[in-house]
Formats: structure tokens, C-alpha cells, sequence
């Protein structure tokens, strides 16, 4: 299968996978495990119209609730999960990290950007359309974390946060974790203000600053959120071999992958999956 999708490079960091239809991607560092499902989905295989077209399972976009619900029903039987099972973030740019137990099933978690668990078959779900999706593992206590990381968050270190919070309740050792940095804006796309640098002149230390971002002729910067993202994991203590880093840009592949600064608010939000072994 090929979707037709214009990656930054060659290497096979994502897996395209297709089930009834429904195509997704998947990260071969957490299929070799064997013990999760996880994905993150397209615009593809969906049932939505116009703007939300076609697979778009965010209730929060104006979508029509029984396309949502059609749609939530497909990705889960692609992936191999329960819809029911499948539990969310209300997304507010926080570093709020949820601890989800199985009486959570369901939920959506307001104000949180960041779930963690222990519980088999609980699908975590978050949601995107330019941000950075932060996936995690740790095979050895079998914890997983899925968390939501726009430049807030990234300035906040989700993902360090994540990891300790992951270290915090269930006692995961950082050097176990495998981590991925899921599809979302590159540096190419991704202009910013001088206001938002100096948030990251403050969270970064100076030396990586020709790593994160650049200045141009009118003022403005491009920044790495890809890289950032890699360092605050580097910080947590994630080694680079047991850590995947997007080469797959939101803002570059429009008609497959929703982006909010190619389409503005008239959109549906791309989502990732992951859940442990039943």
C-alpha cells in the first residue's frame, strides 16, 4: 500500500498499514514489541464530508456526530481495538498528564494533554493538526503514555513529564521506554515569533539553539519542534535507540493529513492510538 505521502527523508521510521479499507500508520519500534496496538490516522477511510473529509472522529470540529461515531467505529476495527475502550484528552496545551485506571474507560480527561496506564485494552486517544504526537512504552512494566505536544508543550517538556510520571506510579525505568515522535509540522513550515522563541531561549540551553530554530530577513523564525521534541527526550533519560522521530510533516501532506495551518479551524484533527495487549 502507498498513500502517496511526501516524507523528509527515506528512513522507515512509520509503517503504512491498511485494514477494511482504513488506512493508518504505525511505528515499527512498538510493533516489534507485540504486546500494544497503537496508530495514528489519515483523512483517508473515513465517512465525513467537506471540510472534516474523511476520517475525522474529533467531536469538537462542528463534524456531524453520527459520521464521528461511524468513524470512531472504523479506526478501531483497523487498528484491532475496541471503540469502547477508547479513552481522550480535552486538549488545552497543558503538561497535564492523566493517570488512566479501568474505571476511567470512556473518559474524556479535561484540560489534559497526557495519559498514562497499566490497564490491557484501554485505548488512549489524543488529537492533532500541526502538533506533535508523543507515544511511549515500556515493555518491561508494561506501562504506555500517549501525550499532546505543541510548542507550549514542548517549551513545558511533555514528554520529560510524561516519562516521570510514567516513573512516578508505576515505577518505569527511562532506559526501558521506547518513544516516538509522531507525524506533525516541520521546521520548513513552521514560522514563529520572536514572542515564542524567547520561551524556547528559556526552556533550551543555548548551544542547542542552531539545532531549534533560525532566524530569517523578516523577522520571524523557523523552529524545529522534531528536534526539541528529541532533546526534551534525550533529557528524560530515553536513549536514541529505543526512540523514533517523525520524517513526516502534517503541513506538507495536506490532502492526506489534516493541518491547521494549512487549513485553518475549517477541519477535522488527525488522532493516535495506543493501547496494551489484552
Amino acid at each position: 500500500m502507498g498513500l502517496g505521502l511526501h516524507y523528509k527523508n527515506d528512513e522507515h521510521i512509520f509503517a503504512e498499514r491498511e485494514r477494511n479499507g482504513v488506512p493508518y500508520l504505525s511505528f515499527p519500534l512498538f510493533e516489534k514489541t507485540k504486546i500494544v496496538k497503537h496508530g495514528f490516522s489519515t483523512r483517508l477511510g473515513g465517512v465525513s464530508t467537506g471540510c472534516w473529509s474523511s476520517m475525522n472522529i474529533s467531536t469538537t470540529r462542528g463534524d456531524s456526530p453520527e459520521h464521528v461515531a461511524k468513524n470512531r467505529e472504523l479506526i478501531a476495527q483497523a487498528i484491532g481495538v475496541c471503540e469502547g475502550d477508547f479513552t481522550y484528552t480535552h486538549q488545552t496545551h497543558t503538561t497535564n498528564v492523566a493517570v488512566v485506571e479501568a474505571s476511567d474507560k470512556g473518559k474524556h480527561f479535561a484540560q489534559t494533554d497526557g495519559m498514562i496506564t497499566d490497564v490491557p485494552g484501554i485505548c488512549l486517544v489524543t488529537f492533532y493538526a500541526d502538533c506533535v504526537p508523543l507515544y511511549f512504552l515500556d515493555p518491561v512494566k508494561r506501562v504506555i503514555g500517549l501525550s499532546h505536544s505543541g510548542w507550549r508543550g514542548t517549551v513545558g517538556k511533555m514528554g520529560k513529564v510524561t516519562v516521570e510520571k510514567m516513573a512516578e506510579v508505576y515505577g518505569a525505568k527511562p532506559e526501558n521506554i521506547l518513544a516516538a515522535v509522531g507525524p506533525s509540522i516541520c521546521q520548513d513550515c513552521y514560522e514563529v515569533g520572536g514572542d515564542v522563541i524567547r520561551h524556547f531561549k528559556s526552556a533550551f540551553s543555548e548551544e542547542l539553539f542552531p539545532r531549534l530554530f533560525y532566524k530569517k530577513e523578516n523577522g520571524k523564525y523557523q523552529l524545529n519542534l522534531w528536534e526539541a521534541n528529541r532533546q526534551v527526550l534525550l533529557e528524560a533519560g530515553i536513549t536514541e535507540d529505543h526512540m523514533a522521530v517523525t520524517n513526516l510533516c502534517t503541513h506538507c501532506n495536506p490532502e492526506i493529513l489534516f493541518s491547521h495551518r494549512a487549513s485553518g479551524d475549517r477541519r477535522g484533527n488527525l488522532s493516535a492510538f495506543l493501547a496494551l495487549e489484552k
